[in-house]
């Protein structure tokens, strides 16, 4: 059984300290606006999805070519359109 709560605090840890600025921010900004909207299913696919490298993230943020391809599901469409304002 996932205990939810942890599962949050290790995203939301995660999604801030990256290794990048520009990524803890986004990242950071991202699933404080979002995780407590999220289910137990997609929050094990953000949590996938903070294992992608920041180059790997950032460009499939901005719509420019990924070494893989990244996982189409609710959570990697809500980051695409996510709307980051600094």
């Amino acid at each position: 059984m996932i205990n939810i709560d942890e599962l949050k605090k290790k995203i939301i840890y995660r999604s801030n300290y990256r290794g990048t600025k520009e990524m803890d921010k986004l990242l950071g900004t991202f699933v404080k606006t979002y995780i407590d909207n999220l289910n137990e299913k997609d929050l094990i696919s953000l949590e996938k999805l903070l294992d992608i490298d920041d180059t790997n993230l950032y460009n499939f943020y901005n719509d420019l070519k990924t070494d893989f391809a990244i996982e189409n599901n609710e959570v990697t469409m809500l980051f695409k359109n996510f709307k980051y304002k600094k």
